[in-house]
């Protein structure tokens, strides 16, 4: 008889980091070829778009197939995106209106498996975590990044972006039942905001440095929650550059594939065999 792994409840917590947040797909797709089972997500920001779309379809393919379709010609420049104001992200709408389309008329009750998104309450500054309702509303208030998306309203509450309270959500997903918990943190660590008043042309990458250090500080400090850490190796992007998603994507997957033992030991599911290359590699590289 086949031995009967019976591993613990895995949890993921996908933070925040606009294009950065692919990475969450490798994560994703990689734990899957691994094996490794996920019971329920928690998101900020984009981490709620990629974790929501996950938990409604089981799966990220069809969301890699999206942004692996975009192209820096569809990208509206850095200094347009902050000044318009308007949420749009991309010259062509239809590359939004494609991911809206899946999403938008559907509830998190029908989520294959258990989702909450983190918002910021714009007048109290308390966190929310939404675990009902419209995905495409929990979405939308998780990522509404203040200057840049109008706030959105959700049960009666005007909510903002989810990474001023809550940036990788490892505490959300525990209390949601997972007794294992992988948190994915695709922010920079701190970086250097000082050197005076930035230039107009340098008020994007400005205000994408100051997200980021807010979100460090305060991820910082609410990542006890987790029993693993991954960091894709993503500085060298920014949080515009969707048209790098398949070097995103990859960054997640080959961070994950790094952790993957530890993550098969300390869960309790069986590591997968490796082939033959993987164990030359391994016997090259014994002390």
């Amino acid at each position: 008889m086949d031995k009967v792994f019976a591993g613990k409840k895995v949890g993921l917590a996908l933070g925040g980091g606009g294009a950065r947040g692919m990475a969450h797909i490798g994560v994703i797709k990689a734990l899957e070829a691994a094996a490794i089972p996920i019971h329920a997500v928690a998101g900020t920001s984009v981490g709620a778009l990629v974790g929501g779309w996950y938990a409604l379809h089981g799966e990220v393919d069809s969301l890699a197939d999206v942004v692996l379709g975009i192209k820096k010609r569809d990208m509206i420049s850095s200094l347009n995106f902050y000044l318009r104001r308007d949420g749009m992200l991309f010259k062509n709408p239809a590359i939004e209106e494609t991911v809206k389309d899946k999403i938008k008329n559907k509830q998190l009750k029908d989520c294959v498996m258990p989702f909450a998104a983190v918002a910021t309450d714009v007048k109290s500054g308390e966190k929310v975590i939404i675990e009902s309702g419209s995905l495409y509303e929990a979405i939308q208030a998780s990522s509404a990044v203040p200057f840049v998306f109008k706030p959105a309203s959700v049960g009666g509450r005007l909510l903002m972006d989810g990474g001023f309270v809550d940036p990788i959500p490892a505490d959300v997903v525990k209390s949601m039942g997972a007794d294992f918990v992988i948190a994915v943190d695709v922010t920079r660590d701190w970086t250097d905001i000082s050197g005076g008043l930035p230039g107009l042309m340098d008020i994007p990458k400005m205000v994408d440095k100051v997200m980021e250090a807010i979100e460090y500080q305060i991820a910082r400090d609410q990542l006890g929650a987790a029993d693993i850490i991954l960091h894709p190796a993503v500085i060298p992007f920014s949080w515009l550059d969707f048209y790098r998603s398949e070097e995103i994507i990859e960054a997640g997957a080959r961070e994950t594939r790094r952790n993957i033992s530890k993550i098969c030991r300390k869960a309790g599911y069986p590591p997968m065999p490796k082939s033959t290359f993987a164990k030359f590699i391994d016997f090259l590289s014994r002390d």
